[in-house]
């Protein structure tokens, strides 16, 4: 019997995931604090957070693999407690397919991940060899998962979640552990799944990525929502950007820094040693006065930038500390081993 939901999933611009509230603690370890998220459908949305904050078990909380102590979450409308197998039909959520069996081939796992899923066994063999394409590992085909690399392993998992291109795609930290180049090439294939229909909610530890893809960012820290908002939005919440000059003489510096002061109205910083000054920027307008009066009290500039704050920057204003934090007593992992405990 044909699903009820296929031809009931709303298209681009409802609410792919409305969750409040969110709460899970193992033992004393309290891992998710009142979450509150909203992912519009047909958009990439970043949790962003270090090792420990609770990105995990919010996703496994989301994807039904976890049930919460409190709060509610929804799913394409659908909520994840009640409609938990209406919910597993729309989504894919990479690191819940593990090979069948670490002496067959890729080719073969995949194969036998879309006939569960109801393919034929042509369509089951196109498919593999596509995917398998698509992430690189053609070559390695015919090779058994035992001999993959961790690198090799992640995109093969990310292949098998992507087998029925659900509406709603969960990627838990996805480029972790990856080269540069696969990592562009997995961010290739992200933007090629949203443009395609899917949705997907990204978390990652690394700023550059979600800076890259994601349209919409949540902050999280120690199990709680610390700020969210759109790239923009969270570099503009801490303040202005800066203008930065490099003096050709090191002796004009002090001359150069009062005109910055002046021109700008602000107060600015000097590094002597490099012979550069940095000032806050609120109007770009204004760097054409200060080219000008510059030249006219004969500086000469080397060099001239302005730059927005960095996410790294946004992230240790917010949260009072960087986000490569790799030891955690709320940590990722150890929520997991408490799970698997409690089981």
């Amino acid at each position: 019997m044909d699903s009820p939901i296929r031809n009931d999933v709303p298209g681009q611009g409802g609410w792919a995931v409305e969750a409040r509230g969110l709460r899970k603690a193992f033992g004393d370890n309290q891992a998710v604090d009142g979450v509150d998220l909203n992912v519009r459908a047909g958009t990439i949305y970043g949790v962003l957070g270090p090792n420990g904050a609770g990105k995990t078990t919010t996703i496994r909380m989301l994807a039904t693999l976890l049930r919460p102590d409190a709060g509610s979450a929804r799913i394409f409308g659908y909520d994840v407690m009640k409609e938990s197998q209406i919910v597993r039909q729309l989504i894919g959520v990479t690191g819940q397919y593990a090979s069948v069996d670490e002496s067959l081939s890729a080719t073969e796992n995949l194969v036998i991940f879309s006939r569960l899923l109801g393919l034929g066994r042509g369509e089951a063999r196109r498919k593999a060899a596509e995917l398998l394409e698509e992430f690189g590992l053609t070559e390695a085909a015919k090779r058994p998962l035992k001999n993959f690399s961790g690198g090799m392993r992640r995109r093969l998992d990310l292949a098998a979640s992507l087998i029925a291109q659900p509406p709603l795609i969960f990627l838990d930290e996805p480029t972790t552990g990856l080269d540069p180049r696969t990592r562009s090439q997995m961010w290739d294939t992200i933007r090629r799944l949203v443009k395609t229909g899917s949705t997907v909610l990204l978390t990652t530890q690394y700023l550059d990525e979600a800076d890259q893809l994601a349209d919409r960012i949540a902050v999280i820290d120690r199990g709680r929502v610390v700020a969210e908002g759109t790239v923009d939005e969270l570099k503009a919440s801490i303040g202005n950007s800066s203008l930065q000059l490099r003096i050709q003489d090191s002796r004009d510096i002090q001359s150069a820094r009062r005109i910055v002061e002046q021109v700008l109205n602000v107060r600015s910083s000097v590094s002597a040693e490099a012979g550069k000054i940095t000032a806050p920027m609120a109007d770009a307008d204004r760097v054409t006065d200060l080219l000008v009066s510059l030249r006219n009290e004969g500086v000469r500039l080397a060099e001239i930038s302005v730059q927005k704050p960095t996410l790294d920057e946004v992230f240790l204003t917010i949260t009072g500390h960087g986000v490569e934090r790799n030891q955690a007593s709320d940590s990722d992992d150890e929520s997991k081993r408490l799970e698997e405990v409690a089981r």
